[in-house]
């Protein structure tokens, strides 16, 4: 594994931010439905399963939220391996060319960006890009409870999986109620 993937390798939920799609007003409810379902508050662990540090286990915490009045969403909190604890945030808004979104302060910086995707189907397929490095992040929302993100980068021609995390909510949703009088 790289240095760079190292340096990434707890980004498991930018994998949540990101879509460059044709926007319908049928995607963009859709879209919209899939991002108010990682608001809240989410925590789990997740593993390295390819490269040099495979096996490394680390636990993430979230607040997920979305921006007032538009699509997209933000995730602020941080992720633990052991005793070392990194402060992590990301940021994404739909603008007229698609999602545009930065973990971090995003590839000019320390950090990613997510350049492109698609949500459909309880899930979002996500490009990232740093430098050299190119991948993908697909988060799927299992159930209105948890959330599954696998990172996956180019090595060759081929699409390798190397982090995968589950993420469990940790505050109640409120979908609804019948109130008697």
């Amino acid at each position: 594994m790289s240095s760079t993937l190292r340096n990434f390798a707890l980004l498991p939920l930018a994998a949540a931010l990101a879509t460059g799609t044709a926007f319908s007003a049928h995607a963009s409810e859709r879209d919209k439905r899939f991002f108010e379902q990682v608001e809240g508050n989410w925590s789990g662990p997740g593993e390295i399963v390819a490269g040099k540090y495979k096996g490394t286990k680390f636990i993430c915490n979230f607040a997920g939220t979305t921006p007032g009045g538009k699509i997209g969403m933000a995730l602020d909190g941080g992720c633990r391996v052991g005793v070392f604890n990194q402060e992590m945030s990301a940021k994404v808004e739909r603008l007229d060319s698609g999602y545009r979104g930065t973990f971090l302060d995003g590839a000019a910086g320390k950090g990613l960006d997510v350049v492109s995707g698609t949500v459909k189907d309880g899930h979002a397929v996500f490009a990232i890009h740093r430098n050299e490095l190119t991948g993908a992040m697909r988060a799927q929302i299992a159930d209105e409870d948890t959330m599954n993100v696998t990172i996956s980068v180019h090595v060759e021609e081929e699409l390798v999986p190397v982090i995968g995390i589950t993420l469990k909510r940790l505050d109640a949703r409120s979908v609804g109620a019948v109130v008697a009088d």
